[in-house]
């Protein structure tokens, strides 16, 4: 039989797609892996990226894995093997990492990482995520590392999450790394008893998670339905493990505003406005649960910021119209969480449900205060908030500059698109100069 000439070339474009393909929860769990096994995050991510490398050559002469991660995982920790041999690093340890079982850490704040699937960590991901909130972190270190490294945030969307400059972010990360290694912290799940102290990291981790799913920093389209997805997986399992308010009100906020999914963006692609959406098109069944969850995290003690936000989610969820919103019980419910958290992102929340219940030139003016805070500067819903605001008011020019302001942050292009249609629209009134 003659030899096909174009399958070479055919299963060279078919390892590429399997590479390409392979999604960040998938090489977060194998840098979960690598990191509890060599307790370096540098090394285990070298090993991660030369072993997608050693796939691209390897699988179009062996053909695609039946099981991709598992191969990764395999290469990856020879990867990391190698380089330790070179490098004669811990020698007494090379033994003990060529086994399949590890020996339990020395570190009296630490379980077994074998533990990390057992009932008290379910999610071997979820164990890295309490694992690299090590109280020995400064709490903003930890959020960028914990993004970075588990979350398989990039440098850029870490930034972006947490409304900071990339050198800063980049900065955290590398500070964390640094005292990481000078104390010797080792990357395993933290005993039970040390759950509640790490929990409000790993909670602040999975709703940014989450926020990157449901409107994306980068990239085409506007949502990435597999993030949104993941972090409310990990939601679940955090209320299970730890059935308290604020991991009850954090799964509830994300259901609620996942219910909206449907109706958020058009046939484009772009996003749809709240006010805009078609509320037909909600998920009953995912708010329902939402508003169930958001009632029995406010009904608890230790309520606190992410049982807040689930009730002014589950208040628009029970308006059948936008005009039936109760704004001014969200504008109340917003001073509530201000208290817990009077960050930026808050207080712009604030405003714009203060613009709606007492009127725009209210919420202009709120807005107007925040405007010398160099986090929102770089937060273009921010400048959203301020465009739509000032064009309600009929100042179409400024709304105009704002829209620019906004188009000209970093974003994803079915917003851009959707900013660039509001600004085209101005302009086609006369309102503005083109």
């Amino acid at each position: 039989m003659t030899e096909n000439p174009h399958r070479p070339a055919a299963a060279e474009s078919a390892a590429r797609r399997a590479v390409s393909g392979i999604d960040r929860d998938v090489r977060a769990r194998v840098l979960a892996t690598l990191t509890r096994k060599f307790g370096d995050l540098d090394l285990a991510e070298d090993a991660l990226q030369d072993a997608l490398a050693q796939a691209l050559v390897s699988w179009p002469q062996s053909g695609i894995p039946t099981s991709p991660e598992a191969w990764l995982t395999t290469t990856a920790k020879r990867k990391a093997l190698d380089v330790v041999r070179r490098e004669s690093v811990l020698a007494g340890k090379l033994a003990q990492l060529q086994s399949d079982s590890e020996r339990a850490p020395s570190h009296p704040d630490f379980a077994d990482p074998a533990d990390a699937v057992s009932p008290v960590m379910p999610d071997d991901r979820l164990g890295m995520f309490f694992a690299c909130t090590h109280p020995v972190l400064r709490l903003e270190d930890r959020i960028a590392l914990t993004l970075r490294f588990v979350a398989g945030f990039t440098t850029s969307e870490v930034a972006h999450a947490l409304l900071i400059p990339i050198p800063t972010a980049q900065q955290r990360i590398v500070r964390a790394k640094k005292r990481i290694g000078v104390l010797g912290v080792p990357f395993a799940p933290p005993r039970p008893d040390d759950l509640t102290d790490r929990l409000g990291g790993v909670l602040r981790v999975v709703y940014l998670l989450y926020s990157e799913g449901f409107a994306r920093s980068t990239g085409d389209s506007h949502t990435r339905d597999d993030i949104t997805a993941d972090a409310i997986a990990l939601a679940r399992t955090l209320r299970s493990l730890l059935p308290r308010a604020e991991t009850t009100g954090l799964l509830a906020l994300l259901l609620l505003t996942q219910s909206r999914r449907p109706a958020r963006t058009d046939g484009q692609g772009r996003p749809i406005p709240l006010a805009e959406q078609d509320r037909s098109l909600w998920d009953a069944q995912l708010a329902a649960e939402g508003v169930g969850l958001a009632e029995v995290a406010a009904a608890q003690r230790d309520a606190g910021p992410y049982a807040i936000q689930a009730a002014i989610a589950a208040v628009h969820a029970e308006s059948p119209t936008a005009d039936d919103t109760d704004w001014a019980q969200i504008t109340v419910l917003y001073r509530l969480l201000e208290a817990h958290d009077p960050g930026p992102v808050v207080r712009v929340g604030r405003a714009v449900a203060a613009g709606r219940a007492f009127g725009p030139a209210r919420g202009l003016a709120m807005l107007d205060r925040l405007a010398s805070d160099k986090a929102l500067d770089r937060f273009r819903p921010f400048h959203i908030a301020r465009a739509l605001t000032l064009a309600e008011l009929g100042d179409d020019a400024a709304a105009a500059a704002a829209y620019r302001r906004a188009i000209d942050l970093p974003g994803n292009d079915a917003e851009r698109d959707y900013l660039a249609d509001a600004l085209a629209g101005l302009a086609v009134n006369g309102s503005t100069a083109p």
